[in-house]
């Protein structure tokens, strides 16, 4: 106990418990512990208890501590794929030609409230935040990008040029050499 309390290389929680104990044995109360190591006197009385109840393995960490996860990864999963699949009601190309969608009163693009309430119609107890959380993490986009932006049409011309050039461009303003507060 006397090497780990004194140790430069264990991990410094480790040491100041151990600290906690051996200055217990010596004598002083858990105020004057409190004090000392600059910590609250209930954290000194509970690794004292934690010490006295599990020995040395008690100054530890334990783990699992937090809230368990409310979602299974394969529920994670599903999610991450509806993203994947079209929306049900996004019109799509028949064999025959013709455009259907597959649930026509879906919604046509996946929108987090309505990837939500597609978790919840499977089974999955989750929200529309958690869902954003979800899809963040995992780095994938349930946005598409904007229609109007692009078009697959062979016919389809650009914008073509800006505004006129008869308005002469903005000239560029002096940077003065010393900074200011406006420069941060």
């Amino acid at each position: 106990m006397l090497r780990l309390s004194r140790a430069r290389k264990a991990p410094r929680d480790l040491v100041v418990r151990a600290r906690m104990v051996e200055l217990s044995w010596s004598g002083q109360r858990v105020p004057a512990i409190a004090e000392e190591l600059r910590c609250n006197p209930k954290t000194v009385r509970r690794w004292l208890h934690r010490f006295n109840r599990s020995g040395l393995d008690g100054l530890e960490d334990m783990g699992g501590q937090g809230r368990k996860r409310r979602i299974t990864e394969a529920e994670r999963s599903m999610i991450i794929g509806l993203v994947r699949q079209p929306a049900p009601g996004r019109l799509t190309v028949q064999a025959g030609g013709e455009l259907a969608a597959e649930d026509e009163s879906g919604p046509p693009e996946w929108t987090l409230d309505a990837l939500a309430a597609e978790a919840q119609r499977r089974g999955i107890e989750i929200g529309r935040s958690q869902v954003r959380r979800i899809l963040l993490a995992e780095r994938v986009r349930w946005r598409r990008t904007r229609s109007w932006t692009r078009s697959r049409d062979a016919d389809f011309e650009g914008k073509g040029q800006g505004s006129s050039s008869s308005t002469p461009a903005r000239p560029a303003a002096r940077r003065s050499s010393a900074p200011t507060s406006s420069d941060r």
